[in-house]
């Protein structure tokens, strides 16, 4: 240590020194400076590429995920990664020379599978990876075919080239290099290397705005830090703030608290706005059917004049259906969506909630309607321990899960037993529940429909082609002498494309909804029952596919070139519109007289609150609103920071937005949603990770207490 010392004595001497000269005499000087730079880089080439290559290739994962030139030009996150590269490299200088080069092949190796890992995981969530996930990874490897069909790219392994191009010059350095002392350390320049990471890191922190700070800070939007900060000052953040709630009694529960008590403070403890639903459904069966990966563009779409979706929009015309619903998933997919639309809370910025917060308290659809009499079940034919269900639903408040164990698995199609199958299955175990007398709460979770939608020969007949009537030069059908029948031209359109072959999952996940729905009726249990459905997320594929999709070009099978007149550009805005998912409340009534398309702007956490007024349920705690006591200014917010409102879709990320009504749009309207939104999420958050629903029934029911106690006294 005092060795150490000494060294940096000796270090800040000699700085001193150098800037008197280059004050005294700058023009010396600086051909000086000049000289050592290069003999400092000639004498260190191994460090000085081991930074380069490192500092190449995390900008290249900023540029290949975020696809913006913004990424290569912008200079905060380059100088934050650097200073980063810089401290671990320095430390090299520490050792022993034959041990420098292992030591700095290991951590750009380390570096490089960071950056593909991350590069991977974009590709799927549209958002990088967290070590609050780690324990979320056996979910991956069970979807391990959705990964390498739909996840994989070329640019994912182009990161191994640091590492790589490491090895090749130690190499090469290494057949020219005289003998030299293998067992000198160079603390000098660890220490030299060290304090210049610092003066960077410091650099970097001054440049930062109060917005930026403020945003790093609460982690909602892993893109937004990354394109800012960098992916390595990322990593160490989020590690922060994976630990902090395994501690939670040291990182901020006051605040939290604060925060909590804030928010509530004015929120009454029971239903007070009343509207022509309410009560409407109270005392009857409510089937949740969650629709696995179905998008609310599939009911729009026809091939060869055939509906993509017949059952579904059969089933939208004579129900309360809600055309502009969002799902508000992050990295727990259909789990979020579940524990989203059962409590009305966000997804948390660290983790998930089914796998590590499902101890937790909260109030849920399941436990408020118990209280009320019901018996509540779900039902999902996957292993019960995938995504935690089988814990995580109980928690909830289902009486029972039936899962994987509890089906014939008689038919597989994609990760398990079809869709039909199990739904057939299903109605014998309602059939059983029904019979209880009870008024019961059901969930039904459909599985076929999920990436990679790689089972086309299983899905049944459903083209996704583009056929048309063959005609002659002068415009007149062209018939077969054979059949007597026109002939046709067939175009390829959507065949062998990742969303064709999703839109053939699709028309069979419709199928199998539209079987089950005539099993209900057939087996009575239609007639005192709800049927509720939601799509969970979309399917999460490619944006070119949709360009294909809506500019096809059947002259040359391809894309039209996008400076077609009429061409519909899917940018990342119009791809974001296009994720929002189906929801809509069926019933008897409204089949006779209460169908209507609601096309106010809602989101997943909606869901329970409109339920909630119709059923005769009330959650204190819930962040959304029943759609029916809102006017046109309900605000969506995801969990990523991004939202939106009848008015615009807002991206936190880049602050630019896209108009959806032809109205000027005020900077302080800007403003207050983003503020909001802020609030609501930090305030989601806290209450998960501090268990704060808990904490406050703890309290009420120790002042209940001592008062009874008191009055008995």
């Amino acid at each position: 240590m005092k060795k150490v010392k000494k060294e940096v004595k000796k270090v800040w001497t000699e700085t001193k020194k150098t800037a008197t000269q280059i004050v005294l005499n700058p023009k010396r000087s600086c051909i000086f400076l000049f000289n050592r730079c290069f003999e400092t880089i000639r004498n260190n080439i191994l460090f000085f590429i081991f930074l380069i290559v490192n500092l190449f290739a995390c900008t290249l994962l900023r540029y290949f995920t975020i696809h913006t030139i913004e990424n290569l030009l912008n200079l905060k996150p380059i100088i934050a990664d650097l200073a980063i590269i810089l401290a671990l490299g320095g430390l090299s200088f520490f050792m022993k020379k034959k041990n420098r080069f292992l030591y700095l092949f290991i951590v750009t190796l380390i570096l490089s599978i960071i950056c593909i890992i991350n590069s991977l995981y974009y590709t799927f969530y549209t958002s990088f990876v967290s070590v609050s996930l780690i324990g979320t990874l056996e979910y991956l490897f069970q979807v391990g075919d959705a990964v390498t069909k739909n996840v994989f790219k070329p640019s994912d392994f182009s990161y191994l080239f640091a590492p790589i191009a490491l090895l090749l010059i130690h190499l090469k350095l290494k057949k020219n290099t005289k003998k030299e002392n293998l067992e000198k350390r160079e603390n000098k320049k660890a220490i030299i290397s060290l304090c210049m990471s610092l003066i960077l890191a410091v650099a970097f922190i001054s440049m930062l705005t109060s917005l930026e700070i403020g945003r790093f800070s609460k982690q909602w939007n892993r893109e937004y830090i990354v394109m800012k900060f960098g992916i390595y000052t990322y990593h160490l953040n989020d590690f922060a703030k994976s630990i902090a709630p395994k501690i939670t009694s040291l990182f901020g529960y006051d605040n939290a608290l604060k925060k909590f008590n804030e928010y509530y403070e004015n929120t009454p403890n029971k239903q007070e706005k009343v509207n022509e639903y309410t009560g409407i459904f109270e005392g009857k069966n409510m089937i949740v059917i969650h629709c696995e990966s179905m998008q609310q563009v599939n009911m729009t779409l026809s091939f060869n004049g055939q509906e993509l979706t017949p059952n579904l929009n059969k089933l939208a015309s004579e129900s309360l259906y809600f055309s502009n619903f969002y799902s508000q998933v992050s990295v727990g997919t259909s789990s979020d969506s579940e524990f989203t639309f059962n409590t009305s809370l966000m997804p948390t910025n660290t983790g998930t909630a089914f796998v590590s917060y499902f101890n937790r308290d909260y109030v849920s659809i399941p436990k408020l309607l118990k209280e009320k009499g019901y018996y509540t079940f779900s039902m999902h034919a996957n292993n019960g321990s995938y995504w935690n269900r089988n814990v995580m639903h109980q928690s909830l408040g289902y009486d029972k899960f039936y899962s994987k164990k509890d089906y014939e698995i008689d038919e597989v199609i994609g990760l398990g037993l079809s869709d039909k199958s199990f739904f057939k299955q299903s109605i014998e175990r309602i059939k059983e529940i029904n019979k209880k007398g009870k008024p019961y709460y059901g969930t039904v979770i459909m599985l076929t429909n999920h990436t990679p939608f790689s089972d086309v020969d299983k899905y049944g007949d459903f083209d996704v082609d583009m056929k048309e009537n063959a005609v002659d030069e002068e415009g007149n059908p062209i018939i077969n002498e054979e059949t007597g029948e026109v002939e046709q031209v067939i175009y390829p359109y959507m065949e062998g494309t990742k969303l064709g072959n999703y839109f053939k999952s699709v028309h069979y996940a419709d199928e199998a909804l539209g079987e089950f729905l005539t099993g209900l009726e057939e087996a009575g249990l239609m007639e005192n029952t709800v049927i509720v459905l939601y799509g969970d997320h979309d399917a999460r594929l490619p944006k070119a596919d949709y360009n294909r999709l809506f500019n096809y070009d059947k002259e040359n099978d391809s894309t039209l070139p996008s400076e077609t007149e009429g061409f519909y550009k899917v940018d990342s805005f119009q791809y974001e519109i296009l994720r929002k998912v189906p929801f809509l409340i069926y019933s008897k009534e409204t089949k006779e007289s209460l169908h209507s398309e609601i096309t106010t702007v809602m989101g997943m956490y909606d869901a329970m609150p409109t339920l909630g007024n119709m059923f005769g349920f009330y959650n204190k705690y819930q962040l959304g609103k029943d759609i029916f006591n809102t006017t046109d200014d309900n605000i969506v917010i995801f969990p990523n920071g991004n939202w939106m409102t009848s008015k615009i879709y807002y991206n936190t990320q880049n602050g630019n937005f896209l108009p959806l009504k032809e109205e000027a749009i005020s900077e302080e309207y800007i403003i207050e949603c983003q503020k909001y939104a802020e609030k609501l999420l930090g305030v989601s958050n806290s209450l998960i990770v501090f268990d704060l629903i808990k904490k406050e029934q703890e309290t009420i029911q120790a002042e209940s207490d001592y008062i009874e106690e008191k009055v008995t006294e």
